[in-house]
């Protein structure tokens, strides 16, 4: 990839997503954040540890992508690539792996392309960050190839990862066991071929320079940019040990091989690198488990999808697909797409979207969504979205983006990183030095072994994970239980909020008219109601919709319609059996002169009702008014009595009038009411309670909510809302179910703790071990009182053994890391 020149084709303020490898502590975020941060173009980099990616956002110029990989290279890391294989059916005659790669180079990252003739296979290497297998076969597509199957390199890096770090762990530890016992044994050797020191080193040597040869270079590729990170530690304080043994038998005593045993450290170095590399091997592990819980989402969708073409069915890859094709779904089939039933009925399970367990009934014309699952029925779609336009993508988009975010109080680490290493070297070098010239004799080996023990136990593993590995799976449980979460910092934030704002209609309400009242004057109820609904039958007023369904609620037959006339903004005029309807407002019968015959006091209690009055007239007489009612969701009551138990304050902020929003206010149980408002109110209304200390979370759905979504701490959008006021909220509610409110909440409580308790024993485990390590303890047990315990541990003199200082370190990372998991024990208040 360094040798690459394809240009990342983004427009101002576009992201991307680079994967990188090789990261091990928040050292290495700070190196590729810097590195990545020169690169021309960029303005905006943030690195996430756990997931291994970088989130690039890219400014007005031209950005390439060699430039990012040199860039990713140079600070001692290497960007992650896939493989694809494509089986192609037909191709253009002119085609040639010369033609084919000029293609590729429009897609950014993609790497090395190679076309066999022979097999019709296309192979090719690219970056999943900056392309996807939809690029790619759309780009396929256009130059006139078909495509019959694909083959994807499922070996994630993780997994490699896990497999190598076995194997060089195993290896160390066993070789580290067998150097000790030749410690122990080693008299045996005297009088052989070889000595015990010889062997011991001849073993030591493969495990410094092999397993360990990741620290060295990352140690390198961090002294070239002038850094210093957890492989530094780990490389000097295992070549100290490892060299040291080697001055030792070679300087230190005429006889090479007659050397003491007790003078050579290297089951120490070997020891180190062992348990370094097993708890670099748990943190993968966990770190698997932990991603694993969105990234198999990716599992959901499916490979190939049958097509309707020239009246015959055909089997194609799913990245085939394109807008306007006819598909057919079988029972227990995945959807491939997203689009619009056109033959046939059925259920689908939509529960990974919307976490509603219920499958949803299908008919012509309802939506269907790609990644959901057909329960029965056969039936035909034409596809309305693709690739990454559908919802599922647009989801694992969204996690992605949250999952690669940082929490502002990642801040912490990141600070305390920046110098942590440095200081560590330099403790080490202080502790060296005191042991060296005060300490007991053999003061050379002491202060050896205590500034190795320092060096090691230092490592700043887990502060680096702290944060992350909790973003990651509070983001998961979020989209779990359809809340997407947006960004890392509604998870921190969100529970800060001490007041609730809630929009009313299409929030708190369902945001859909329904018949509420009917109050006839000359006539019964049912024809009052037949009769209005007969004239707004071909109306496309809400108002009128709503009367044709309450009349097929109950099953009335509706006369047919002559002179039908819709005036806007008034009402609508028809012609029953030779009798002249209006149906419309109060404004509209007084300009028609209609005699209201006093239902204009019936209309004025029910708007104090917060209802909607339309009048019915028959040749200019009122016959009777009707009254709608926009009611509260079912779980709304529920909601503001649990945020009240939570000590928030709630308040209702709405466009509608006073009337209407103080009754429903009224019923949902809020005291404090907002209305009349223009979309510039409601923002008023937020900056007066944040310029008076308070977080404000606000809840709303439509257009005029979006300037106060993006003004509030927290701005969450309903899954029904309008996609301007999705894009401008921190976080989307995809069941439509205001218990997500509460859910936000917890689990921004639920995260920010384990994210603090994380960070509690990451600093703490450096601030108790680190003095144990530099021998803190000897003065304590100078005279000799050391607990027999306490030996094993802390040796004749009070220091810690730099074996059990790796051991440590390793404890510590996957303490994190196991803490954090704990989040996946999430429940929301209502499942």
């Amino acid at each position: 990839m360094a040798g690459s020149s394809y240009v990342i084709h983004k427009l101002t303020n576009e992201m991307v997503r680079l994967p990188i490898s090789g990261m091990t502590c928040t050292a290495c975020i700070t190196h590729v954040s810097n590195a990545l941060s020169k690169v021309p173009g960029i303005l905006e980099v943030t690195v996430n540890i756990a997931t291994e990616r970088a989130t690039i956002r890219l400014g007005k110029k031209t950005t390439y992508v060699h430039d990012l990989v040199n860039a990713v290279h140079q600070a001692g890391y290497e960007v992650t690539t896939k493989n694809l294989t494509y089986t192609l059916g037909n191709r253009p005659q002119n085609s040639s792996p010369q033609n084919i790669e000029q293609v590729f180079k429009r897609i950014p990252g993609v790497d090395s392309v190679k076309l066999d003739t022979s097999q019709n296979r296309l192979t090719l290497s690219h970056i999943p960050g900056l392309s996807t297998p939809y690029d790619i076969s759309e780009c396929l597509l256009r130059e006139g190839y078909s495509i019959v199957s694909t083959i994807f390199d499922n070996d994630s890096n993780i997994d490699k990862e896990i497999q190598f770090l076995k194997v060089k762990a195993f290896f160390s530890l066993t070789v580290s066991g067998f150097i000790m016992l030749l410690m122990y044994f080693g008299d045996l050797y005297q009088d052989t071929f070889i000595s015990s020191e010889l062997l011991q080193l001849s073993l030591a040597t493969p495990v410094q320079f092999w397993c360990g040869k990741k620290f060295y270079l990352g140690t390198w590729n961090a002294l070239k940019a002038y850094r210093s990170d957890m492989n530094t530690l780990v490389a000097l304080g295992t070549s100290v040990a490892f060299f040291f043994s080697i001055f030792t038998i070679l300087v230190a005593h005429t006889d090479v091989f007659q050397m003491p045993q007790s003078t050579t450290h290297f089951g120490t170095s070997t020891a180190i690198i062992g348990l370094v590399l097993v708890g670099q091997l748990l943190e993968a592990k966990a770190k698997r488990t932990a991603f694993n819980s969105i990234h198999s989402l990716l599992d959901l969708q499916p490979r190939e999808a049958r097509l309707i073409r020239d009246n015959h069915e055909i089997n194609v890859f799913v990245d085939s697909i394109r807008v306007g094709d006819l598909i057919v779904v079988g029972p227990g089939e995945i959807i491939p797409a997203d689009g619009r039933v056109i033959k046939g009925s059925t259920s689908i399970d939509e529960s990974m979207l919307t976490g509603e367990s219920l499958p949803v009934d299908k008919s012509i014309g309802s939506p269907v969504y790609g990644a959901t699952v057909n329960c029965e029925g056969n039936f035909r779609f034409s596809a309305t979205k693709v690739g990454p336009d559908t919802v599922f993508s647009q989801i694992l988009k969204l996690v992605e983006e949250a999952q690669g975010s940082k929490a502002p109080i990642q801040g912490l680490a990141d600070l305390i990183s920046s110098f942590f290493v440095p200081s560590i070297i330099l403790v080490s070098a202080t502790v060296f030095s005191l042991w060296f010239f005060l300490g007991p004799e053999p003061s050379y080996m002491n202060a050896t072994l205590t500034a190795i023990s320092v060096l090691i136990i230092s490592c700043p593993c887990a502060m680096g994970l702290a944060t992350p590995t909790a973003i990651i799976i509070g983001t998961a449980k979020g989209t779990e239980y359809g809340i997407l979460i947006r960004s890392a910092r509604i998870l921190e934030i969100a529970r800060k909020a001490s007041v609730v704002m809630i929009d009313k209609t299409g929030t708190l309400t369902t945001g859909k008219p329904t018949v509420a009242a009917i109050i006839p004057v000359s006539t019964n109820e049912n024809e009052l109601l037949s009769l209005a609904a007969a004239v707004e039958l071909y109306s496309e007023h809400p108002l009128g919709k709503a009367l044709v369904n309450a009349s097929q609620e109950k099953g009335l037959n509706l006369e047919k319609v002559s002179n039908f006339q819709s005036i806007p903004g008034s009402g609508v005029t028809g012609t029953v059996k030779g009798i002249k309807l209006t149906v419309g407002n109060l404004s509209f019968m007084i300009t028609s002169k209609a005699n209201l015959h006093g239902m204009d006091c019936a209309a004025e209690t029910l708007s104090r009702e917060g209802k909607t009055s339309v009048f019915v007239a028959s040749d200019r007489d009122v016959i009777g008014i009707i009254g709608f009612a926009d009611t509260l969701k079912q779980d709304a009551k529920t909601v503001v009595q649990t945020l009240k138990e939570m000590r928030l304050e709630i308040s209702m902020l709405t466009g509608d009038n006073s009337l209407t929003a103080c009754y429903v206010a009224k019923e949902a149980g809020i005291k404090t009411v907002f209305a009349d408002l223009l979309p510039h109110d409601k923002v008023s209304k937020i900056k007066s309670l944040q310029a008076s200390g308070k977080a404000v979370l606000l809840v709303g759905d439509g257009v005029n909510d979006v300037p106060a979504l993006a003004q509030a701490n927290v701005g969450i959008a309903m899954g029904s809302a309008v996609n301007v006021a999705i894009e401008a909220a921190d976080a989307i509610l995809i069941k439509n179910d205001l218990t997500g409110i509460i859910d936000v909440i917890n689990l921004s409580k639920a995260t920010v703790r384990i994210i603090k308790q994380n960070l509690f024993w990451a600093f703490a485990y450096n601030l108790i071990l680190v003095p144990i390590a530099a021998g803190i303890m000897y003065p304590i047990f100078a005279n000799g009182t050391m607990p027999t315990y306490l030996t094993p541990i802390l040796g004749d003199f009070g220091y810690l053994n730099p074996i059990l200082s790796a051991g440590a370190m390793a404890i510590s990372s996957l303490t994190v890391i196991m803490n954090s998991l704990r989040l996946k024990k999430f429940k929301p208040l209502r499942t």
